[in-house]
């Protein structure tokens, strides 16, 4: 599941890349949660959380069915 998880990661990358971010994969834990980490203008951003929630949680969920959360470490 990882791989998927980094693949889709991949395809959200340009996007925060494009506003002084990124993020980078920490874990995926067995039932199905995924820490990353927001690096760049994204770890200081006031928008970050709706960031993780609504683009990078949605996506993820969308591309790995197993995926059940996405979590900021």
């Amino acid at each position: 599941m990882k791989e998927k998880v980094e693949a889709a990661l991949e395809k959200i990358r340009p996007s925060l890349q494009a506003d002084g971010g990124n993020v980078e994969l920490v874990e995926v834990t067995e039932d199905g949660v995924v820490k990353v980490k927001l690096i760049g203008a994204c770890s200081g951003c006031p928008m970050s959380q709706m960031t993780l929630k609504a683009g990078i949680e949605r996506v993820l969920k969308e591309e790995v069915p197993e995926v059940k959360e996405v979590v900021s470490v």
